[in-house]
């Protein structure tokens, strides 16, 4: 009985580690500038912000993102310059956790680009 409660604990503690790591750990950081084509606040259980921002001429050269909830000034940012060029500062996850967002990409900050 012992070693199967010390197994659980181990366990647990080795998942939290694991997801601490995803959550906290930044795979990358970046820019990319575009023209904003769309942003939305979607989903049912979990409402998430989503964006795309075309980033040449075709509609092959997209970019998509998320924004968490607590970005309140990116969020004011993205829903004030639609249809307008963009410059996205983000950093990328590991992984995508449905809760926070469709993509791994996650905009920290929103300037306006002149073309």
């Amino acid at each position: 009985m012992k070693f199967l409660i010390k197994s659980i604990i181990v366990l647990l503690i080795l998942s939290a580690g694991i997801f601490c790591f995803m959550y906290f750990v930044h795979y990358s950081e970046g820019v990319r500038a575009g023209k904003l084509v769309k942003f939305s606040n979607k989903g049912v259980l979990f409402k998430t912000w989503e964006g795309e921002i075309s980033q040449g001429v075709s509609d092959a050269q997209t970019f998509t993102f998320s924004v968490e909830d607590g970005e309140k000034k990116a969020i004011e940012d993205l829903n004030r310059l639609q249809g307008k060029f963009v410059k996205l500062y983000y950093f990328e996850r590991y992984k995508t956790m449905f809760w926070l967002g469709d993509t791994k990409y996650f905009i920290t900050k929103v300037e306006e680009e002149n073309e």
